[in-house]
């Protein structure tokens, strides 16, 4: 199903990667969860679920991820969430469902730690810790989910835009990443000539730069000024429930 490669156990310069999810549980949870983990490194493009497939392994993203796509017919498909290192693909079987809904598809390159999905229901059993933040986790979803479907039904293609390009940096740890207008048309669920409208607006703002699929955040303030109020909501949303 995929080309997701292992990496060697000590690659000196991903030893900072972290995933916020397990930094959140107590240290001998993390400890004993780790352990259970096999460091891969995902590639451009692969998909990591189809629809309706067994789940056989969740993936936690450090420096990659992950978009979860909804294919409405053969010729229309929309992305309806980003799954970065703030997160987990494969949530649904804390609920002990064992199948996806959605397409998973990896958008960002880079490590991520994989385990079975016979050890992850293993590892729920064992850790309270676990359970809670997977709960935590699943809710953060849900209140996005309901977001971004007021979001594509209320605002415009630039806000939309600005949204996504905001999201998408917070996830690739930089200002600079590529993308291109067929691809942000594939994942917005817009034409290709309206995602094109709207970046050169954001261009023409100086908001971003753009040239060949390289797109850079000039002024991270302004952009966010120029997305919904959709981006500061799911924020707000994650921060809330993961203070608590």
């Amino acid at each position: 199903m995929t080309r997701v490669k292992e990496m060697g156990l000590a690659p000196t310069k991903r030893a900072s990667a972290t995933n916020r999810l397990l930094d959140g549980l107590p240290p001998r949870d993390r400890e004993r969860f780790l352990a259970g983990c096999a460091p891969v490194e995902l590639a451009f493009g692969d998909i990591l679920a189809k629809p309706g497939e067994a789940l056989d392994n969740v993936y936690f993203p450090t420096e990659s991820f992950i978009s979860l796509v909804l294919n409405v017919n053969a010729a229309a498909s929309l992305e309806v969430a980003l799954v970065g290192n703030e997160g987990m693909l494969g949530a649904p079987l804390a609920l002990g469902i064992d199948t996806r809904p959605l397409h998973a598809v990896v958008q960002g390159a880079g490590p991520a730690w994989r385990m079975s999905a016979t050890r992850f229901r293993r590892e729920l059993e064992k850790s309270r810790a676990l359970r809670q933040a997977l709960q935590r986790y699943l809710f953060v979803r849900v209140s996005q989910l309901e977001q971004t479907a007021g979001c594509n039904r209320f605002h415009v293609v630039e806000e939309r835009l600005a949204r996504y390009l905001l999201m998408t940096a917070d996830r690739a740890h930089s200002d600079t990443f590529h993308v291109t207008h067929e691809f942000l048309a594939y994942m917005l669920g817009v034409r290709r000539v309206g995602v094109t409208r709207a970046a050169t607006a954001l261009r023409a703002r100086k908001l971003i730069r753009y040239a060949r699929g390289d797109i850079t955040i000039l002024d991270r303030k302004r952009l966010v000024g120029a997305a919904c109020g959709c981006y500061g909501a799911d924020l707000a949303t994650y921060e809330r429930v993961f203070a608590g």
